[in-house]
């Protein structure tokens, strides 16, 4: 009988234990975020990357870049007004969102305001018929492919208006525009608010917080930008460039809108920030804002220059294309766009790093646990990601040419974090052939290193030495600019 026992006790034991080795391993979790983080309205606003500012009003008809307000609507007639060529211009640019000044300072409305004549009602274009916003917001619906969103400016300061100077008087008409333009015109993705005004403007308070409470009860998805934000942070100037060290989060506590002293302070952001407010680069492609026939557009080396400095700083680039008085964009800008845009493909098309072998420090999970380095070359940049193992002293990541092949010609290292769980790197280091060429801070959602030369080499080692967490990234490209000549 015991030996019976024995028997059935055995082949229990032996059961259990082939179900316990053929139970699958527990599948390893993804780490913690390292808060703040952004909204889902913010991280689509990151990965646009290039977006387009339209300055475009009286100022385009009086060859002046800030208007008085005296203005006579009737100098608004720009006979060959086609939004349709704006808008397939921006395509073709590889654009993804496109911002209107529906005001500008001068008071002058480009949509048909219940609230005041100053606006293109009392113009002769369109036999005052006309709607400039209307037109816009429709040709990024129908010639936009689906891939185009649209924003509006609505200026703060308004030289024309009586009402300005008087707080309430003027908050409530701002307010009544401010509801015109969300309820009847669709979708807007970004509403652009500034304190800007010259020193000779009244005094006047805005009531900011009333006007984005607005903002946010009509359009839940929109994007509010300020110096403040809440959404999306000024640079703090109108170069395009962003700081060497660029942190998409920062105290919106210390920052307040129209004040001049906080400059560096939005260039850089704060890695002991609080909210996530990132920062998005406003630059024209002219030396001013509004078209005039005597300027013309940058170089393409400024406009790459730009480009490093801001979407390759963690930044989103904000670039002006304002129409002539005809309501075309000028053949010259677009003949630019063309170029910037071929440009950029032919650096970033082609990834070096993809026909190389990736080794790592360590492994979140070890090897199949869905955080290894093959995700650094995949296609997607925010949601699969390499992650190293917790408690090891140093994380690094090593790109390698397969032996018995020729090595690699680049000029160009890009490194992208996955935002979505928040900003981490705080300093990096990379390694040529076992040579340092770059000594980093910040990495953020895209990160350009322009190297001093063409490098040929057979390895490239990137190390992270101090984060907010565990490194994780999402994406590494080695990249070579012809464009590039230091």
């Amino acid at each position: 009988m015991a030996k019976f026992w024995y028997l059935v006790c055995m082949i229990t034991f032996l059961e259990l234990s082939k179900l316990a080795i053929s139970r699958p391993e527990q599948v390893p979790t993804p780490p913690l975020p390292v808060l703040p983080l952004p909204t889902f309205s913010q991280l689509k606003w990151q990965r646009r990357e290039l977006i387009m500012f339209l300055h475009f009003g009286v100022n385009t008809f009086t060859d002046s870049e800030r208007g008085t307000g005296k203005e006579n609507p009737s100098i608004f007639n720009p006979v060959g007004l086609d939004t349709k060529q704006w808008v397939t211009v921006a395509a073709e640019a590889g654009i993804s969102l496109m911002i209107l000044t529906a005001k500008h300072h001068d008071g002058f409305c480009l949509w048909p305001s219940k609230y005041t004549h100053h606006s293109v009602i009392s113009s002769p274009w369109r036999n005052g018929h006309g709607d400039v916003v209307q037109e816009f917001i429709d040709s990024v619906k129908t010639h936009g492919g689906g891939g185009i969103d649209a924003g509006l400016y609505l200026s703060p300061w308004d030289r024309h208006d009586k009402r300005y100077g008087h707080d309430l008087q003027y908050n409530e008409y701002y307010l009544a525009q401010l509801q015109e333009l969300l309820t009847k015109y669709g979708s807007v993705k970004e509403i652009w608010f500034d304190g800007f005004k010259g020193k000779d403007a009244k005094n006047m308070s805005y009531y900011f917080s009333n006007w984005f409470a607005m903002v946010r009860e009509l359009q839940s998805s929109i994007n509010i930008f300020s110096d403040a934000g809440p959404d999306v942070r000024w640079v703090g100037n109108e170069k395009g460039f962003a700081g060497n060290t660029s942190w998409s989060t920062i105290n919106s506590t210390l920052l307040s809108i129209g004040n001049a002293s906080i400059g560096d302070y939005l260039n850089t952001g704060d890695p002991k920030g609080t909210n996530w407010l990132p920062a998005e680069c406003d630059v024209s492609i002219r030396e001013g804002w509004f078209w005039h026939k005597s300027q013309s557009p940058k170089k393409l080396s400024q406009l790459l220059d730009i480009y490093y400095n801001s979407v390759g700083r963690n930044c989103v680039m904000l670039l002006n294309v304002p129409p002539n008085s005809t309501g075309l964009i000028s053949e010259s800008d677009i003949h630019r766009l063309k170029e910037f845009r071929a440009a950029i493909d032919t650096i970033f098309s082609t990834n070096l790093a993809e026909k190389c072998i990736v080794k790592v420090s360590s492994q979140r999970g070890g090897k199949g646990g869905g955080f290894g380095p093959e995700n650094v070359l995949d296609n997607d940049h925010v949601w699969t990601y390499w992650s190293p193992k917790e408690n090891k002293n140093e994380h690094w990541i090593e790109i390698k040419v397969p032996n018995g092949e020729e090595g690699m010609k680049f000029n160009v290292v890009r490194i992208q974090e996955p935002i979505g769980l928040g900003q981490r790197i705080i300093k990096h280091e990379i390694y040529v052939d076992g040579k340092k060429v770059v000594q980093g801070t910040t990495v953020g959602y895209k990160r350009l290193h322009r190297l001093e030369k063409v490098l040929h080499c057979r390895a490239v080692r990137i190390i992270v030495k101090e984060s907010k967490g565990l490194p994780l990234i999402s994406s590494i490209g080695l990249h070579l600019d012809p464009y590039w000549k230091p």
